[in-house]
């Protein structure tokens, strides 16, 4: 059967096992661009699949987050100067709800949670309607974050095409719905 999705930068290992894709993540692998840190790193493994119009997508991962920026979750990704990831991350020695939204330069916002870095799985959903990506993380019911696309639909012109992630996790499980 063939892979429903194409790799962007594919991991030195990962596997398909009852219909779960399983990423063992390379080191110093990300997604960020241009910030007060200096530099750009557009390496980190990106399993995608390609849209037209609005959509839905909504992943289930879990990850084993034990150094800082451990991370997994959604990314839509227009080209290397212009994404959205959303998902979880590990900061300051605790999961956080994490987005980054890049249009040339990358903006980072967290929200602490409070469940413990071993939660079995976490769900995200990341939605495109019109010029709008709100993206969700049910802590308690459906959490909103970032309820826009920000500079992706302002500044530039959001063009037909999107590529949808299910970014590197130990185990992930999604669908384009």
């Amino acid at each position: 059967m063939q892979d429903p999705f194409t790799w962007l930068n594919p991991p030195s290992h990962w596997r398909r096992l009852d219909g779960d894709l399983i990423v063992t993540t390379d080191d110093r692998t990300d997604f960020w661009r241009k910030t007060e840190y200096g530099f750009i790193r557009d390496n980190g493994h990106f399993a995608y699949g390609t849209v037209v119009g609005d959509f839905s997508v909504e992943v289930t991962f879990a990850g084993k987050y034990r150094t800082l920026y451990d991370q997994a979750g959604l990314m839509i990704r227009l080209d290397a100067d212009r994404w959205i990831k959303t998902g979880i991350e590990f900061v300051d020695e605790s999961m956080n709800f994490s987005t980054v939204v890049t249009n040339d330069t990358s903006d980072w916002s967290l929200i602490p949670l409070s469940e413990a870095p071993d939660v079995e799985a976490v769900r995200a959903r990341l939605v495109r309607k019109g010029s709008t990506v709100p993206h969700r993380l049910p802590a308690s019911g459906w959490a909103l974050a970032n309820g826009a696309g920000g500079g992706l639909s302002e500044r530039a012109p959001v063009p037909g095409r999107r590529h949808v992630l299910l970014t590197a996790a130990r185990r992930i499980r999604g669908a384009i719905l």
